[in-house]
């Protein structure tokens, strides 16, 4: 794990690393989630939030299933009965 050293400034705001955003992939003025676990705060970009999402879901949903297929069939009968 790299550590780096970084000062909290009056107005709270944290300068991250020039080399750490590029890491994560982050460019100016992009959001990143923020997750503070009662002793430490954790910082990811919005892609590496929806990625680890995904992970988690994925586990539930057995091989061959598409949700995204069976959400758009329960729309379209939606609309047919309209």
């Amino acid at each position: 794990m790299n550590e780096m050293r970084a000062r909290i400034d009056q107005n709270g705001r944290v300068v991250i690393p020039a080399s750490i955003r590029k890491a994560m992939g982050t460019k100016t003025g992009e959001d990143v989630l923020l997750r503070f676990d009662g002793e430490q705060l954790h910082i990811s970009s919005q892609e590496a939030s929806i990625k680890h999402a995904q992970e988690l879901v994925r586990r539930f949903i057995p091989a061959g299933r598409s949700l995204v297929d069976e959400l758009l069939a329960e729309r379209r009968a939606d609309a047919a009965r309209e």
